[in-house]
Formats: structure tokens, sequence, C-alpha cells
């Protein structure tokens, strides 16, 4: 999802106007936070180094870990999606439901984020920690040799965007992690960020801090999305459809 939280942070702060920004920055700054997690190190954490963003956000799921894994072994594009927001993502509403078919995932596997490619495994420590990465080599790669005729239009645009906002060298690791409790778990994901400075005529200064404002708002969502599926709380699908770009001349 790393690719695609890039997409949506350039996305919704292309769309949102700097005041509603700042108004919302009081909740981005104290949601789900956990001071003890935040000083605390999770796996991937050496992935990248000296970063320059660093987002902690913890969840309480009432359901033991083991009721949690399945949801994130399925994670992705082409497979059961990303339990945030779909309209940015996806050409279909998430599952609501554990579909056996996208239960295998190993170390080195891609996690599709759209037609282009993914996130490459990291970690997989079954019911325990998930750790996915991308960087500009594992990015360019796939994207140089994708064939993306027939994308539908929102993961084009996406993807235009993110080559704008990801226009120098970055690398990034997203960790998600289960801690059982005694009520159930608790949902830890962290996002790491190493980022090299864009033109300024590709993304101003100020547009980077909404981008990672943007990401915070769909890992809320996501994290909310993996509770709520979970806990059995009820899904609603927003109908919705994506216009197929047309294929390039």
């Amino acid at each position: 999802m790393l690719k695609k939280l890039f997409v949506a942070g350039a996305a919704i702060a292309s769309a949102s106007a700097w005041a509603a920004y700042t108004q919302a920055r009081t909740l981005w700054q104290s949601w789900g936070i956990d001071p003890a997690e935040v000083a605390k190190a999770l796996p991937g954490d050496e992935l990248v180094s000296e970063p320059q963003a660093v987002d902690t956000r913890v969840l309480e799921i009432a359901a033991p870990p083991d009721k949690v894994w399945p949801w994130l072994l399925q994670l992705g594009y082409g497979r059961a999606g990303w339990y945030s927001y779909d309209r940015l993502d996806m050409e279909h509403p998430s599952a609501d439901r554990i579909m056996p078919e996208f239960q295998s995932l190993a170390v080195g596997d891609i996690v599709p984020t759209d037609p282009r490619g993914g996130l490459e495994v990291k970690t997989l420590d079954p019911g325990k920690a998930l750790v996915l990465y991308i960087d500009r080599d594992l990015a360019k790669r796939q994207w140089t040799t994708a064939d993306v005729a027939g994308t539908p239009a929102n993961l084009r645009a996406g993807g235009t965007a993110l080559d704008r906002a990801m226009a120098g060298d970055f690398a990034a690791s997203w960790a998600v992690v289960l801690e059982p409790t005694d009520s159930g778990t608790r949902l830890v994901e962290r996002l790491r960020l190493r980022m090299e400075p864009a033109p300024a005529r590709t993304m101003p200064p100020f547009v980077r801090s909404m981008v990672l404002f943007g990401m915070f708002v769909m890992i809320r969502r996501q994290m909310l999305g993996i509770r709520d599926r979970v806990e059995g709380r009820p899904i609603k699908h927003r109908r919705f459809t994506t216009a197929v770009a047309p294929k390039p001349a």
C-alpha cells in the first residue's frame, strides 16, 4: 500500500485547502499515538536509515492476533484490497470476508498496489508482523516493464501524481505488527520514509506536509477497516465504477 499511500497523499493534498489541513492537523498529530510505541523498535526499522518521516499508529482490536492475521495476508490490489478509501486505490470495494485464494504470501513476494507493480515483502512472521518495502530502484524496475494498457483511470492518474511527488530518490517501509493483549490485539502500523527533496516546480515545499497528512488519512481508514472486519462490524460498501483509461496510441 505504500505507493497508494503516496498517491492518495498527493491526491488529497491537491484537493484540500491549506486551511482545512491546518484545522485537521491536531487530529493528525494525536490520533492513534501511543508515546511508548513511538519510541519502540519494530520489525523493518532497519530498512530505511535516517528517515525524514516516521509515523506510528496504534489501534485496539477485540480479537486475538490469529483472527487479524488472515486479513493482512490478503492485502493488495487485485487481491482483497486495502480496506481504506477504495475509490482512490481499487477497482471495486475491499473484501469483507477471508479469501482462501489469497492466504499465501512469502518473503520476496510482491503485494500489488496497481497494475504496474507493488511492494516487496521483507518480513513475514505469521501472526506477528508483516513488513513491506519499496524504493526508487524497485519502483523503476516495475514501472518501466509494466503494461498499463487498460489501467483504470483513477489508478493511472494516481501513478502520474506519484511520479511527480516522488521525483527524486526515496525509500519507504511499512510495518504492520500484531501484539496480543488480555482483551485482544494491538494493531501497530509504522511508516518510515526517506525522500530526496523534489524540485519546487514538481512539488512545492508545503505540499510535502499535506502529502504526509494524506497518508495519515489513508492509514487511519485502513486500520479502522481492518478492525471493523475482524470484529464483524457492518461494512458499508459504496457502489462505484472506475473508467478504464484508453490504451496509449
